[in-house]
């Protein structure tokens, strides 16, 4: 089985809801652009003053993505069930 990384990006302050959802445009952009086979991108508001944009990569491609995108930090990413 092949692991999946999300790579994450953290924005705080009154306009971090905005920029999260901005980020996530340009990680799209990024990702048509270089023709990746996955295209999962998002954004998640945790509160007023928090939120995350993120993107998921193979795990064999994500030092490739981190070193070129700058992410703040990873995990390890779990399907969500149907």
């Amino acid at each position: 089985m092949n692991r999946k990384i999300k790579l994450i990006w953290d924005f705080r302050g009154p306009a971090a809801a905005k920029t999260a959802e901005h980020h996530d445009i340009h990680l799209k952009e990024f990702l048509e652009q270089e023709n990746y086979s996955l295209q999962i991108t998002g954004f998640e508001i945790i509160n007023e003053m928090y939120a995350t944009a993120f993107l998921v990569v193979e795990e064999k491609d994500m030092i490739a993505f981190r070193d070129s995108l700058k992410p703040h930090r990873g995990e390890v990413y779990i399907e969500p069930e149907a």
